[in-house]
């Protein structure tokens, strides 16, 4: 089955950077797209990025500009460059494929991995 695992959170000051990673297995990655998830406490998960399979990108409103999700599909690799970091991007964030569906990305995959936690200080 599917498998995802992510990397690189931590704790950031407001403006700061951090890069993501997430590794995938269980499937032929090249073919798929791919979407960055986040979930604050107490809130619904959110989509942050998504990757197509051709590398065509899609963002959220609240990151655009400032995000950057890639891949390499020789790692079975996706990536979220997070730059000029807001209090208000605090959450975990989680990796999954995804497809197209009408204007917006959901998830293929029912399950989720533990994601990577993100904490910005203001």
């Amino acid at each position: 089955q599917v498998q995802v695992a992510e990397s690189g959170g931590g704790l950031v000051r407001a403006g700061g950077s951090l890069r993501l990673s997430c590794v995938v297995s269980g499937m032929i990655f090249r073919l798929n797209a791919m979407g960055w998830y986040r979930q604050a406490p107490g809130k619904q998960r959110e989509l942050v990025a998504a990757i197509t399979s051709g590398g065509v990108t899609d963002y959220g409103d609240s990151v655009k500009g400032r995000f950057t999700i890639s891949r390499d599909n020789t790692k079975n690799m996706v990536y979220l460059q997070m730059n000029s970091l807001k209090p208000e991007d605090t959450a975990v964030y989680y990796c999954n494929p995804v497809r197209a569906f009408g204007s917006t990305w959901v998830p293929v995959v029912g399950s989720w991995g533990q994601g990577t936690q993100v904490t910005v200080s203001s």
